[in-house]
């Protein structure tokens, strides 16, 4: 399954002309995507009307959604950022480290515009879709 993080979401519903957003544009009815209940939260949120809010969640609930955090998630996690820590690598949002490991624990990919994802691409083994 492929992941499609906040970035692109929230870039595709403003209407913002990406590589990732005119990717995900192709695929929307093709492949089958996850969402995951953290990057729910975090696309809805930036909605200011009511109406947008509901039109975008009622997109949303199209795919399939998932808890992504589990106490065993939130350790490897943990691990995870330690390790870039230790090769002078930061992670700058929490979030993204729990959705890269989710990814990568779970075999999917990742579809994004955030270079918080690179050192776990680049390090980690986390799989990155570049359009």
């Amino acid at each position: 399954m492929i992941v499609v993080d906040s970035s692109v979401w929230i870039d595709y519903f403003n209407g913002k002309v990406t590589p990732q957003t005119d990717y995900l544009d192709q695929i929307l009815l093709e492949q089958p995507i996850l969402v995951g209940d953290m990057i729910l939260e975090d696309v809805l949120q930036g909605f200011r009307s009511d109406a947008d809010f509901e039109a975008a969640r009622w997109s949303l609930s199209k795919f399939t959604q998932v808890n992504m955090m589990s106490p065993e998630l939130a350790v490897l996690s943990a691990q995870n950022y330690r390790a870039l820590r230790k090769a002078g690598l930061s992670v700058r949002k929490t979030i993204d480290c729990f959705i890269a490991t989710f990814c990568i624990e779970n075999g999917h990919a990742l579809l994004h515009s955030d270079s918080d994802f690179d050192p776990f691409e680049l390090h980690l083994g986390l799989q990155v879709i570049h359009p």
